[in-house]
């Protein structure tokens, strides 16, 4: 299947500054640069986007350069792991956009199970393999197998955003086009 634009909602989960402090900080400062050029090009799409936020009094706010990036997004604060459990969440998502995309941390954790509650709603579900992490990598590496054998569809970043651009006739392709080359 590929990414459409009019079909499309962007996740965010979890990407919070206690978490990211205990992650391997290369790792994490290359995802948090891919996630601020998917927000960016969804803002441009007129994507809509989520972010959630666990349990924030304990693990912090989102990354404030991520923020920076998100003019408009429902942010959700949350306790469950399944970002399905929660009532609001649910209420954010939109029928008429079946892809989800998700994005965040941590992979064997929050994005599994948020992963496998919206298959069973029927939703598409994309994990955009190189813009999540697990403090470690096999439990990454895990969880993504155990993704791809449930029905979700295993993606990059680049992929993702070519497919929602279409065309280099995209008006904003030469805006964003010499931003995918900072996000290695």
């Amino acid at each position: 299947m590929i990414a459409l634009k009019n079909k499309s909602q962007l996740v965010l989960v979890d990407m919070q500054e206690k978490l990211a402090s205990v992650m391997p900080k290369e790792v994490i400062n290359k995802i948090t640069k891919r996630c601020e050029l998917l927000f960016t090009v969804a803002q441009k799409l007129e994507i809509p986007t989520i972010i959630t936020e666990q349990y924030p009094q304990g693990l912090g706010q989102t990354l404030p350069s991520i923020k920076a990036f998100v003019s408009e997004a429902s942010y959700i604060e949350k306790k469950v792991f399944a970002c399905t459990d929660d009532a609001i969440f649910n209420r954010y998502l939109i029928r008429t956009k079946p892809q989800v995309f998700l994005t965040g941390m941590e992979t064997h954790i929050c994005i599994l199970q948020t992963a496998l509650g919206l298959l069973k709603t029927g939703k598409e579900v994309y994990v955009i393999e190189d813009a999540v992490v697990s403090r470690n990598i096999l439990n990454k590496q895990n969880a993504l197998a155990r993704l791809k054998s449930a029905g979700c569809i295993i993606t990059n970043v680049e992929s993702v955003v070519f497919e929602w651009l279409g065309s280099s006739e995209n008006p904003i392709f030469k805006e964003i086009a010499p931003l995918i080359k900072n996000i290695d």
